[in-house]
């Protein structure tokens, strides 16, 4: 299939940013859900290959050698998802950034409508996030999401029943004006609506990994979730947000 490019000369309203790492199984059919799921409309694929040590980069440019519209970026030593999607939204020339994990979980077939529940929502909507349903992930595992987004959400009044889906639309200006720290995706909620933007919800269901191992576990980020958890709270509560008027 042919997907839609945007020339040199015409910057595509849409760009989708995948930060991977080691996931050399799973970028080449998702490349292929990715075209069938935007073929209506022009857009940029940009992958940060995160520090992998496999064949991810090379399948990636295998993929690209036939696909104008696929860029690739590297980091030369892995920095994180937070640090990969940055340097993507940095690189992006599309209004909207698509966000989505590489490992097969978010099916990019719910794209379209996260797209088109940001037009509806008109410019005060910042962000669209994805809420999984039937989730595939291990029992301890569903129980640690629930657990902490019963907390962020008591904390943070964020409106988002699960921060840590990988599926969201986000604004690029104004992606670029959050503040960038190690797991800022599982904040963006709170830190969207603390630049007085509103968010909405898109239901969406969840999948199985399709090969690898995940990046994340219990241990590594029990201890600086809570920092991180301590440490938006403030920056949310010292945002204030001037409505301004021009006057002659």
């Amino acid at each position: 299939m042919t997907s839609p490019i945007a020339n040199a000369s015409a910057a595509p309203r849409l760009s989708v940013i995948i930060s991977v790492k080691d996931e050399a199984d799973n970028v080449l059919p998702l490349i292929d859900e990715i075209d069938r799921a935007l073929a209506a409309e022009p857009f940029e694929l940009i992958f940060v290959d995160d520090g992998s040590t496999d064949t991810t980069l090379a399948n990636l440019r295998k993929a690209a050698a036939t696909r104008p519209y696929l860029r690739l970026l590297v980091h030369e030593t892995s920095c994180g998802k937070t640090a990969g999607v940055d340097t993507g939204a940095h690189a992006a020339r599309g209004d909207i950034l698509l966000l989505l994990d590489g490992d097969g979980q978010n099916n990019p077939a719910y794209l379209p409508e996260m797209v088109r529940a940001m037009d509806e929502g008109g410019p005060r909507v910042g962000l669209v996030q994805g809420e999984r349903q039937g989730r595939k992930d291990t029992r301890f595992k569903r129980y640690q999401s629930r657990l902490a987004n019963r907390i962020r959400a008591g904390l943070l009044n964020d409106g988002s029943r699960d921060t840590g889906c990988g599926l969201k639309a986000v604004r690029r200006d104004l992606h670029l004006r959050l503040p960038v720290f190690d797991g800022q995706h599982r904040f963006m909620a709170a830190l969207v609506r603390r630049e007085g933007y509103e968010t909405r919800t898109v239901k969406v269901v969840d999948r199985e990994r399709w090969s690898g191992v995940s990046k994340y576990g219990f241990w590594n980020r029990f201890g600086v979730g809570i920092l991180d958890l301590c440490g938006v709270w403030w920056l949310v509560q010292r945002r204030r947000v001037p409505h301004v008027v021009e006057r002659g």
